[in-house]
């Protein structure tokens, strides 16, 4: 006795120490964060001091009239019977600048459904302006509330200039949660963008190339179709990471497109004896075999149908049904041997680009439209069924920069907040990884000789 009384002498400062511990890196937190994440940590005690009377009154608690153990053990045989217990799920708040996320227990007749139910009770109580709730794994919710909205706070993204960790992810930014959306983009032949001028479509494109240039791994090529030089378009930043760049002159940009296509068939003719497999992407690219990115901006310019009977007229419009039927090759045919085609357009209706390609690339987004027919054609019909979602509603600026995208494993669609990307750091990234552009039919050649075998010459591609 006398040791444990000795013992309980140093109970109270070593608690009091841990206590003063926790204050203090609670208080530096609170600190060194930001105005929006120091609301939402403010917020977040809230959360957790209301819970208990919050559940109750949102019918998320069960009732349990089984008595506990030690009840069954101390009630005494002729008592009264231990009154039923309110079982209230647990939570964990974890606040963040746009609000806070709460992941939460189950219980018998609380699960899923019932804190979909409850999601408005929820915002209403939290202030926040929407509140989400998703599965977070057997017997675990996850509640998202956001109190200011991601899609209307333009949000920045500065290149780190490093390699990134897996190239078949696309990071497009953010959705209406601020939860981070990534497309994966392994298997997946073509991409569209649609969206009127102004919208972000370019400040989108400018954050993918400049994630990837830093990987000797993946290759660009440019085509502009609203500008003659590289100088004079949107793409003057980022050229000097292009192995070839091509503007509106339909006789370059056919050249070109014949010059992809061939490069097409040389990796179908050798892809099993040099990578041991049918599909690039089971062993991933690499500078040797690089994933080859064929840009395609105002795509409609190579893609038009000339009407008229004098000679220039069909010239040009047999160059342009040749384009589509050339790039229709790369998209259908490319997927395996590791070329990815992004088409970027105003409209994607069939006249700016063909049906036939169109339909062929699984992942299509649409920044702002102004009908819903441009919307159904950038997302397909079932966009009708979601209005509050159609791109037609982002033409407010403060929606400059949102794009909407169907996602795998999501019901409806989802608007995202792409990061707006400055050509300065763009010029910067594209600067400092122009050591790594290499023509991929060179690389070919280049891997088939190390391999032994006979590399059939490829002309070079000049921008």
């Amino acid at each position: 006795m006398e040791a444990m009384t000795g013992y309980a002498s140093y109970v109270l400062p070593i608690a009091t120490a841990l206590v003063g511990v926790w204050l203090l890196v609670t208080v530096l937190r609170y600190v060194r964060a930001d105005r929006g994440t120091r609301v939402s940590m403010r917020q977040a005690v809230r959360v957790r001091w209301g819970w208990v009377r919050l559940a109750r009154m949102a019918g998320l608690t069960v009732t349990d009239k089984t008595p506990t153990l030690l009840a069954q053990i101390t009630a005494q045989k002729d008592g009264a019977t231990p009154a039923p217990r309110v079982l209230t799920p647990k939570i964990k708040v974890k606040p963040d600048p746009f609000g806070v996320i709460v992941r939460a227990r189950t219980l018998p007749q609380v699960g899923l459904e019932e804190y979909q139910k409850s999601a408005r009770f929820l915002a209403d109580a939290w202030q926040c302006t929407r509140v989400s709730v998703l599965p977070d794994g057997p017997g675990r919710v996850v509640i998202r509330g956001v109190r200011s909205d991601p899609l209307t706070t333009p949000t920045t993204h500065r290149p780190t200039g490093r390699p990134p960790a897996d190239l078949t992810r696309w990071a497009l930014g953010v959705d209406e949660y601020a939860a981070r959306v990534c497309v994966s983009l392994a298997n997946v032949p073509g991409v569209t963008v649609a969206g009127v001028p102004g919208a972000g479509k370019t400040s989108g494109v400018n954050k993918f190339v400049c994630d990837l240039a830093p990987s000797a791994a993946v290759q660009f090529v440019g085509f502009d179709g609203k500008v003659s030089r590289a100088s004079e378009g949107d793409y003057a930043e980022l050229v000097k990471r292009m192995f070839a760049f091509c503007g509106d002159d339909l006789d370059e940009a056919n050249a070109l497109f014949k010059r992809l296509v061939e490069l097409r068939r040389r990796r179908s003719s050798v892809i099993r004896d040099v990578l041991g497999v049918k599909n690039m992407w089971h062993v991933g690219p690499s500078p040797e075999w690089p994933l080859a990115v064929v840009l395609i901006d105002e795509a409609h310019t190579f893609f038009r149908e000339y009407k008229g009977s004098d000679a220039t007229t069909k010239r040009l419009g047999a160059l342009t049904a040749e384009n589509a039927r050339l790039v229709e090759d790369l998209v259908k045919k490319g997927r395996s041997v590791g070329i990815l085609v992004i088409l970027i357009s105003q409209k994607t209706t069939g006249d700016a680009i063909p049906t036939f390609i169109r339909d062929v690339c699984p992942i299509g987004l649409s920044f702002a439209q102004k009908t819903v027919e441009a919307a159904v054609a950038a997302l397909g019909d079932d966009i009708r069924n979601w209005p509050d979602a159609s791109p037609v509603t982002l033409q407010d600026p403060a929606y400059v920069g949102v794009a909407v995208m169907a996602m795998q494993g999501r019901p409806g669609y989802t608007r995202i907040r792409t990061p707006y990307v400055s050509d300065t750091d763009a010029a910067r990234v594209a600067e400092a990884t122009s050591r790594l552009t290499a023509d991929p039919d060179l690389c070919l050649d280049a891997l088939l000789r190390s391999t032994g075998r006979t590399a059939t010459p490829a002309p070079s591609l000049t921008k």
